[in-house]
């Protein structure tokens, strides 16, 4: 289903030529996930085995469930920037990175040789620049954050709104994720027994992941169980939610509209994510920078970066502190600093000891 006619008419269009080209719509139309498994064998051609394993690891954990719900003809380069942008977000190494983008690129390729797409979209060219990039701006996560409540909430409505159903639960996704600094696959695990309404907490403890034979629930990132606040903003909603659910205590709180789980591919998909966030202005804000955007948040309203390391789950304060404001930052170092200096002055050299001794 297309908004409006002019697109319905540009999706018309495009078919006739690429019946044109010799290619049965059926295939012009599959998702990137089908397509690569009809076409594994012939766009992976020449490969040795030992390089064939990393491959479909890549493409099965990663390839596919970021973008494999995306037809073809729809992946354009800033799906691919995204994606790998996401990659990098979640930690993955620079050789795990490449192994994703291989995969995909050859599968691509195939979909230009088949007459499907005119450019391949994941044909990049030193995209270890586009690692360092990205790098260099996880080094300011602050950057990446929404400006205010406003910002988020407008992006809520909006992608409720594209939303073939118009589905208010992806706006409470949206938002939960943001006010509590969490990842989308977090919120998917909430259940009813993890609120706490007397103190207003979230005992976070799992996630959803996509795994080898579906969606799975797991420990969070680190297996560190962590409690997070739950702000006055949502707790409407989200009391709301525990209602809805009674007194099941592994409910969950969020779901798709058929009472599914959520991922974040899950949530591209539904909302048109890509779509709306460029509308918006918000060219390169993907479902991670939510928890970009909480923990910005958080640090500007004077949270005490220990107090913030435990709520984001971060292994190193070093990590939380990047998302202190720049002059809090200096202010940090300067201090460290002084402690550095304090502590090197505080074994006397050899002369100042005996004058001390003689004294």
């Amino acid at each position: 289903m297309l908004p409006t006619d002019d697109e319905a008419q540009s999706w018309i269009d495009r078919m006739e030529r690429i019946a044109q080209r010799g290619v049965s719509p059926a295939v012009a139309t599959m998702p990137l996930s089908e397509y690569g498994e009809l076409e594994w064998d012939l766009a992976m051609r020449g490969l040795e085995p030992k390089t064939m394993d990393p491959y479909d690891a890549g493409w099965r954990l990663r390839v596919v469930p970021a973008i494999g719900h995306l037809e073809i003809p729809f992946i354009t380069n800033g799906v691919v920037d995204r994606t790998i942008y996401g990659w990098i977000a979640d930690g993955h190494g620079r050789s795990t990175v490449k192994n994703s983008i291989a995969p995909l690129n050859r599968i691509m390729e195939q979909a230009v040789r088949d007459g499907i797409i005119d450019v391949n979209p994941a044909k990049i060219s030193g995209w270890q620049r586009t690692y360092r990039q990205a790098e260099d701006e996880l080094d300011d996560p602050r950057s990446l954050a929404l400006r205010d409540w406003d910002a988020l909430d407008a992006l809520a409505h909006a992608l409720v709104e594209r939303s073939a159903d118009q589905y208010l639960g992806w706006g409470d996704v949206v938002r939960f994720a943001a006010c509590t600094a969490t990842r989308i696959g977090e919120v998917s695990g909430v259940r009813a027994q993890d609120i706490d309404r007397r103190t207003w907490t979230w005992k976070c403890c799992r996630q959803t992941t996509p795994g080898p034979g579906g969606l799975v629930d797991k420990g969070t990132k680190g297996k560190r169980r962590r409690s997070v606040p739950i702000i006055p903003e949502i707790r409407h909603m989200v009391g709301a939610r525990l209602d809805a659910v009674g007194h099941d205590p592994v409910a969950r709180l969020f779901t798709g509209p058929r009472g599914g789980r959520i991922t974040t591919a899950i949530l591209c998909d539904a909302t048109h994510w890509d779509e709306v966030v460029v509308r918006l202005g918000y060219e390169h804000l993907r479902r991670h920078d939510l928890r970009h955007t909480g923990l910005t948040w958080m640090a500007d309203a004077g949270i005490p970066v220990h107090v913030l390391r435990v709520i984001a789950g971060h292994g190193s304060i070093t990590t939380t502190q990047r998302y202190l404001h720049p002059d809090l930052r200096a202010l940090h170092a300067a201090g460290t600093s002084l402690s550095s200096h304090l502590r090197g002055a505080s074994v006397p050299s050899k002369p100042l000891a005996a004058t001390l001794q003689a004294l």
